[in-house]
């Protein structure tokens, strides 16, 4: 049985039992945890932390990424060729002298017509970028900044091959001028280590 009577270590000025516990840590000062029974001051945390799955890596793939991406390039794309047509066609019906619902049916038929164009070329050119940089992680074994400038190099590369092999070099080397400034940007930008190291290979 369980003896509830107060005994010599709860009459003793609290010797024995948690009334003297200090609820503040004596180093750092920090709270205590009343769950764990431990300092958090011990284990500083500079960042979040999260937790695994074996075998799994810490940022989303580029096929879990492909669909938001062809997404967006698609409503990117018809915004920007929605914004074409609507200036083609206002200088077009101004020089037509056309007002009235003719000139709006004229405006609607322009920014749609520009809208589906750009739509399409962009969501192409994402579609080929996408499977261009599943393709490279898949056979390099790693997805880093090589695989996306290589990429956005090929697929730009193979979506202008039909104008011919100039304007296609033209059209892959600024997309890999694209890429590289969007790989610095997306990585806080070249760590002095790393120039220092070309500055030494040179």
């Amino acid at each position: 049985m369980i003896d509830l009577r107060p005994g010599k270590a709860d009459a003793d000025n609290g010797m024995y039992n948690n009334t003297n516990i200090p609820v503040t840590s004596q180093q750092g000062l920090a709270s205590l945890s009343p769950y764990l029974n431990f300092d958090p001051s011990y284990l500083p945390v500079t960042q979040p932390e999260f937790i695994f799955p074996e075998g799994a890596v810490k940022q989303r793939g580029r096929f879990e990424l492909a669909f938001s991406q062809i997404g967006a390039a698609c409503i990117a794309g018809a915004g920007l060729g929605g914004a074409s047509g609507l200036y083609r066609g206002i200088k077009a019906t101004s020089i037509a002298g056309e007002t009235g619902k003719l000139r709006r049916t004229q405006l609607i038929n322009h920014v749609m017509k520009g809208g589906a164009s750009m739509a399409n070329s962009l969501g192409v050119i994402m579609i080929m970028y996408t499977c261009a940089g599943i393709g490279l992680t898949w056979l390099r074994g790693t997805d880093d900044s090589l695989n996306t400038v290589a990429a956005a190099a090929t697929s730009a590369t193979v979506f202008r091959s039909p104008a011919g092999i100039r304007k296609a070099g033209i059209a892959g080397a600024m997309a890999a001028g694209v890429a590289v400034m969007y790989c610095i940007w997306n990585n806080g930008g070249l760590p002095l280590q790393r120039v220092n190291r070309w500055k030494h290979a040179t």
